[in-house]
C-alpha cells in the first residue's frame, strides 16, 4: 500500500487556523457585547427586552396576554430560545414600571420564582405606551429572518436604564447600573433640563439603607454599602425588617446560621415569617448582648452587602464606561430631541390639515367643484382646470397645490353646499392655526415644554413611587470588636507555647479565631501572634493577653535588669500598633538581661512596688520602694528611668496605685446613634466609673455605661448626657387622651443599668416634647401660622414643683399641632414674669 502523503496545517494568519480563531473570537465576543449582555443608552434595554416590548405592542388591546403568547410572539423576533424570553420578562415584571402583571410572578425578596408562563399574563403598563412607542419616530431594521420589522432602539423618552438598572456579563467586561428612584429621576432630570446640578443615588425595592459615600457617581471603583434594617424587640430578640439588594431571605436565614456555626455570633434561632413585609426573628443566646449581635450581623452575614457599579453601556456600536450623571444627561438630551421630532412631525401633519382644509374652504366657497360638471376630454384636463381655478388664490396658501391635493379633493361627494359647511370649515382652519401656534411655541421653548413633560410624568406616575431605601452613613464594624468568643487559648509558660490545642496545659482565656495575641517573656521580649493551634513564642513566658490594636489605655509597667551592666531600669508604654509574629526587645538588648517585674493596667494605673537588692551588694539599704506614678509613659523602645545600679534580688508588688492617665471623655454621634472617643458628635464628657442617661421620644429614660459597641436610634433618642442623680429633669410631654400639654419635674430615683423605666402617664398617642437637664428652666413655645403666630414662655422652675418620677405631672397647656418647643437658661439681668405672650 503507498505511501500516504504528510498534510501540512496552514497557520498563516489571513486563510489558516490563526486567523479563523482570531477572527472567530472577536466576532463571539463583539456579539455577546452587542447583543446579548450590555444595554444600549438610547433607550437602556438590551436586545431581548426590547424586543420582548415590541411584540407585548404588537399585541397590545388593552387586555392581558398569556406569558407564554407573548414569549411565542417575542421568539419572531428573539432567536435565541424561550428561557431568554421568559426570564427577561419575568425580570421586567418585578421591577413594576413597564410591564403591569396579573398572578404569581415570584418575590424579588425571598427569592420564589414566578409560576410557569402559560399561568401568569402580563400587558403593557400606561407608563411604558406613553414613553417607550411611536413608530413615527422609530428607527427600524429587519429581524433576525428577515421577515419583520423590529426597532434598532425604542424611542424611550425617560432615563430607563437607570429606573430600572441593569446586570449583565459579556466577553471580556460586565455591566452593572443600580435602580434609582422614579421620583428622583424626573427631578433630576428636570434641574439638568434647566443646566442646575443634582445628585443621584441608588434606591431599590427590597428598602433596607444604603451607605453612598463611595458610590464615586455610579462610575467604576465606586462601591455602596447595603443593609438590612435590624430592630431590637427586647433583650432576647431581633427581627430583621428588610433584605439588602440582591439578598433573598433565605440566602440571609442562612448566613446567619453559618455565622453562628462558625461561631462568630450565638443565637438560638432563626425565624423566617415574610409575608407582605419582611420578618426575621433571631433569638439570641442567654447573656448575649443585642448591640453586639447587631453590629456582628452585619459584620458576619448578609444583613450587610458591598456592592460596586459598573456603569457599561452601548454607545455608537461601542461600549463605554460612564457616570450616572452622564446617562442621566446623556438621556435628558435624548428625550428633548425625541419631543422635538415629535412636535414637528405634529407641525407637519397640522400644516398639512390646514393646508387641505384652505383648499376646501375655497374649493366648494368659489364653487370651483363646478369644474368636474363640465365636459373635459380627458381627466387630466379636469385636473388641470381645476388647478387653474385655484391661480387666485394661490397665494393665500403656505405651499404649492400638488396633484394628490386635487385627487383628494376630487374624491368629495359633490351636494349643495350651504355656508354653515363653509362655516364650519373656517371654524376649522382657525382651530388648527391655533394649534400651530401653540406646536411653534413649544418648539421655541423645547426646555420649557420638556421640563413640562417630565412634571406631568412625576404627577402621572410618581404616587407610590416614593424612596424605599433609607441614606445613611454607616458606622465602621471592626469585626474583632463584635465577634462571639468562640474558641479557648491555652499557655505552656515553661516552654514557651501559646494556642487553641494546648488543652492539656494552663487555661489563658476565651478568644475568637479572628484575635491577635500579645505575649512577653522573662527574656524581655514581646511577640503578637494570631490565634492558632499551637504558636511558639519562646521558654518562660510571662504574660500573654488578647491584643486590642490601637489601645492606648492598656499601660505596661516593667523593671528589668540589664544583661551586661547589671543596672535596673523601670518602664512605662503603650503597645498601639506593632508588625505581628515579629520580636521586639523591651530591655537594652544584652543577651543575659530579664524583667524582674511586669503588670499589665487597663486604666494606667501606677502601682508601689518593694524592691528588695541582692545581700551581696554594697548598698546601706537593702530595700527600697519604687513608684511608678513617678515616671512618664513612653515608647516600648524607650530604655527607661534607673531605679538601682545594685542587684535585684525580686521585686514584688506593695501597694496598688491609681490611674495617671486623663479621665476618658466621649462623644455622642447623633447620625449614627454611636458613643464615641473620636470627638465627632456631641460631647459628653469625662468620664471614669459614672454611667450614661438616654431619654427616648417614647416618655423613657436608660441608665448605661459607656461601652462603646452599644447602637442607639437616633430618631428614638431625645436626650443623651453623662448620669448625676442628684440633676432635676423637667419634661413636657402629651396627653392625646385629654389633648393637653403636661409637664414635670422629677430626679432619677433607679439604679437599674441597661433596663429602660417609663415617667410619662400610659396611653396610645403620648409622647415626649421636651427634656432638659437645665436647674430652673425656661420653655419658649412658638404655635401658630401666618399672623396667628404667638410665642409663650414659661418659667418652669417656678411654676411646678419637683415630684415623684412615676407621678403624671401638672397641665402645662392645651395641645397645639403647630407647638414648637426650646429651652432657654435663666438670666437674672430681665426678671420675665412666669407666663407672659411675647
Amino acid at each position: 500500500m503507498a505511501k500516504e502523503e504528510k498534510r501540512e496545517i496552514d497557520l498563516s494568519i489571513d486563510t489558516g487556523v490563526q486567523g479563523q480563531y482570531k477572527t472567530w473570537f472577536l466576532d463571539y465576543a463583539s456579539y455577546v457585547i452587542l447583543e446579548r449582555a450590555v444595554p444600549a443608552i438610547e433607550d437602556g434595554l438590551k436586545p431581548v427586552q426590547r424586543r420582548i416590548l415590541h411584540a407585548m405592542k404588537e399585541m397590545d388591546d388593552g387586555r392581558f396576554n398569556k406569558v407564554a403568547n407573548i414569549i411565542g410572539q417575542s421568539m419572531q423576533y428573539h432567536p435565541h430560545g424561550d428561557a431568554s424570553i421568559g426570564d427577561a420578562l419575568v425580570n421586567m415584571g418585578q421591577k413594576d414600571l413597564l410591564i403591569e402583571t396579573q398572578g404569581n410572578w415570584g418575590d424579588v425578596r425571598a427569592g420564589d420564582d414566578a409560576a410557569a408562563a402559560r399561568y401568569i399574563e402580563a400587558r403593557l403598563s400606561k407608563f411604558a405606551l406613553e414613553v417607550a412607542f411611536n413608530s413615527k419616530t422609530t428607527e427600524w431594521q429587519l429581524s433576525y429572518d428577515g421577515r419583520k420589522n423590529e426597532p434598532v432602539t425604542l424611542p424611550m423618552k425617560f432615563p430607563l436604564l437607570l429606573a430600572q438598572g441593569a446586570e449583565g456579563i459579556a466577553v471580556g467586561l460586565s455591566t452593572k447600573i443600580l435602580p434609582h428612584n422614579f421620583i428622583e429621576l424626573c427631578d433630576a432630570t428636570i434641574k439638568t433640563l434647566r443646566g442646575k446640578s443634582f445628585e443621584l443615588f441608588p434606591d431599590f425595592q427590597t428598602g433596607g439603607m444604603i451607605d453612598v459615600a463611595e458610590y464615586n457617581d455610579g462610575k467604576r471603583g465606586g462601591r455602596v454599602k447595603v443593609r438590612a434594617d435590624i430592630e431590637e424587640i427586647d433583650k432576647k430578640t431581633l427581627v430583621i425588617k428588610s433584605v439588602p439588594y440582591g439578598v433573598t431571605t433565605s440566602s440571609l436565614k442562612d448566613s446567619i446560621i453559618k455565622a453562628n456555626d462558625q461561631g462568630k455570633i450565638k443565637i438560638k434561632k432563626v425565624t423566617d415569617e415574610t409575608a407582605a413585609n419582611v420578618a426575621i426573628y433571631v433569638e439570641l443566646a442567654s447573656g448575649i448582648s443585642p448591640d453586639i449581635t447587631i453590629d456582628a450581623l452585619y459584620a458576619f452575614t448578609d444583613c450587610e452587602v458591598s456592592i460596586s457599579p459598573n456603569a457599561c453601556v452601548i454607545i455608537g456600536d461601542k461600549p463605554h464606561f460612564e457616570s450616572v450623571s452622564h446617562l442621566l444627561r446623556t438621556s435628558a438630551e435624548h428625550t428633548k430631541g425625541l419631543l422635538q421630532k415629535e412636535l414637528e412631525i405634529k407641525l407637519g401633519e397640522l400644516e398639512n390639515k390646514w393646508h387641505y382644509t384652505s383648499l376646501e374652504k375655497i374649493f366648494f366657497e368659489e364653487k370651483i367643484y363646478k369644474e368636474l360638471e363640465k365636459k373635459y376630454e380627458t381627466w387630466d384636463a379636469v385636473i388641470a382646470a381645476i388647478d387653474k381655478a385655484f391661480n387666485p388664490f394661490k397665494a393665500q396658501l403656505k405651499r404649492p397645490i400638488e396633484r394628490e391635493d386635487i385627487l383628494k379633493l376630487t374624491e368629495k361627494p359633490v351636494r349643495r353646499i350651504y355656508r354653515l359647511d363653509i362655516n364650519e370649515l373656517i371654524d376649522q382652519i382657525k382651530a388648527t392655526e391655533e394649534e400651530i401656534k401653540a406646536v411653534q411655541y413649544d418648539l421655541e421653548h423645547l426646555t420649557d415644554y420638556a421640563v413640562k413633560y417630565f412634571e406631568n410624568l412625576k404627577k402621572k406616575y410618581g404616587k407610590g413611587r416614593e424612596r424605599m431605601t433609607e441614606i445613611k452613613t454607616f458606622d465602621k464594624v471592626e469585626a474583632r470588636q463584635v465577634v462571639i468568643a468562640n474558641t479557648k487559648l491555652y499557655i505552656n509558660r515553661d516552654e514557651g507555647f501559646v494556642g487553641t490545642s494546648l488543652k492539656k496545659d494552663e487555661f489563658l482565656c476565651e478568644c475568637s479565631d479572628l484575635d491577635d495575641i500579645i505575649v512577653f517573656t522573662k527574656r524581655g521580649v514581646m511577640k503578637v501572634v494570631k490565634v492558632a493551634d499551637k504558636v511558639f513564642i519562646g521558654k518562660d513566658i510571662i504574660y500573654a493577653a488578647v491584643f486590642i490594636k490601637s489601645d492606648d489605655r492598656t499601660t505596661y509597667n516593667m523593671i528589668y535588669a540589664d544583661g551586661k551592666t547589671g543596672v535596673s531600669y523601670a518602664k512605662r508604654f503603650n503597645v498601639t500598633a506593632i508588625t505581628r509574629d515579629k520580636e521586639y526587645d523591651l530591655t537594652k538588648g544584652a543577651d543575659k538581661s530579664k524583667v524582674l517585674y511586669f503588670t499589665a493596667n487597663p486604666n494606667g494605673e501606677a502601682e508601689v512596688v518593694r524592691v528588695l537588692l541582692s545581700p551581696n551588694s554594697s548598698a546601706r539599704n537593702k530595700e527600697l520602694d519604687f513608684y511608678f506614678e513617678n515616671i512618664d509613659i513612653k515608647g516600648r523602645s524607650s530604655m527607661g528611668n534607673q531605679v538601682t545600679k545594685y542587684g535585684v534580688k525580686s521585686v514584688k508588688f506593695k501597694e496598688k496605685g491609681k490611674s495617671t492617665l486623663e479621665r476618658r471623655k466621649y462623644w455622642y454621634d447623633d447620625k449614627l446613634g454611636r458613643l464615641n472617643t473620636e470627638e465627632k458628635g456631641q460631647y459628653l464628657g469625662s468620664f471614669e466609673n459614672e454611667n450614661l442617661i438616654v431619654v427616648y421620644r417614647d416618655g423613657s429614660y436608660e441608665i448605661t455605661d459607656t461601652e462603646l459597641t452599644q447602637r442607639f436610634d437616633p430618631e428614638k433618642v431625645m436626650l443623651v448626657e453623662q448620669f448625676n442623680p442628684e440633676k432635676t429633669i423637667t419634661a413636657v410631654y402629651l396627653d392625646k387622651e385629654k389633648n393637653i400639654f403636661n409637664v414635670k419635674r422629677f430626679r432619677i430615683e433607679t439604679s437599674t443599668t441597661h433596663s429602660k423605666f417609663s415617667f410619662i402617664k400610659e396611653g396610645d398617642g403620648n409622647a415626649l416634647y421636651a427634656i432638659t437637664t437645665i436647674a430652673d428652666p425656661i420653655l419658649i413655645v412658638q404655635g401658630g401660622t401666618g399672623k396667628q403666630v404667638r410665642t409663650v414662655r414659661f418659667k418652669i422652675g417656678k411654676m411646678v414643683d419637683v415630684m415623684g418620677w412615676k407621678a403624671i405631672g401638672t397641665k402645662l397647656m392645651e395641645y397645639t399641632k403647630s407647638a414648637e418647643m426650646e429651652w432657654e437658661q435663666p438670666s437674672d439681668e430681665n426678671e420675665q414674669p412666669s407666663l407672659f405672650d411675647a
